[in-house]
C-alpha cells in the first residue's frame, strides 16, 4: 500500500512538472472583426490570443476594445497566449487604475453573465459591467 501511494505522489509530481506554468501578460485588448483578438505589449509586440469558448466570446467583444488587460495563461508559440480557463478568472480589464472581472448584466431579469449575448431570459442585449472581482 505505501509503495502505491508513493508511486501516486511521484506520478503527481511529474504531471505538474509537465503541465506549462502560468505566465501574465500585459497590454492593450484589440478586438478584430476576423481573426482572434490581439493584445499590444508595452514592449509594442503584437500577440494573438486564444482561450476556451467563454473566453473566446468575451475577447470577440468590440466594447472591450482598446482596454488595458492581464490575462493569465503560456505562451503557445512565440506571438501566441493561451489564456488559462474563464473560471479561474484569467482575463481582467484595468478601468481607474484597478482591475476589473468582465461581466455582462440584465437589468430587466436582474441576471449577470459572464459572456455576451441576449439576456437567458427575456433576450435583451446584456450590458458590459466591469466589477470589482472581490465584490459579491
Amino acid at each position: 500500500m505505501r509503495i502505491c501511494l508513493v508511486l501516486l505522489a511521484l506520478a503527481g509530481l511529474a504531471l505538474a512538472d509537465a503541465l506549462p506554468k502560468t505566465e501574465t501578460l500585459r497590454g492593450t485588448l484589440q478586438v478584430h472583426g476576423s481573426g482572434p483578438a490581439t493584445v499590444i505589449t508595452d514592449d509594442h509586440r503584437t500577440i494573438a490570443l486564444d482561450g476556451d469558448e467563454p473566453t473566446s466570446k468575451v475577447l470577440a467583444d468590440p466594447r472591450l476594445n482598446g482596454f488595458s488587460i492581464e490575462a493569465r495563461g503560456h505562451f503557445t508559440s512565440a506571438g501566441r497566449f493561451l489564456l488559462d480557463p474563464s473560471h479561474l478568472r484569467s482575463l481582467m480589464v484595468r478601468q481607474d487604475g484597478k482591475l476589473k472581472l468582465v461581466t455582462y448584466f440584465c437589468g430587466v431579469c436582474n441576471i449577470r453573465a459572464y459572456i455576451p449575448g441576449p439576456c437567458a431570459c427575456c433576450q435583451r442585449e446584456t450590458v458590459l459591467e466591469l466589477r470589482d472581482p472581490d465584490e459579491k
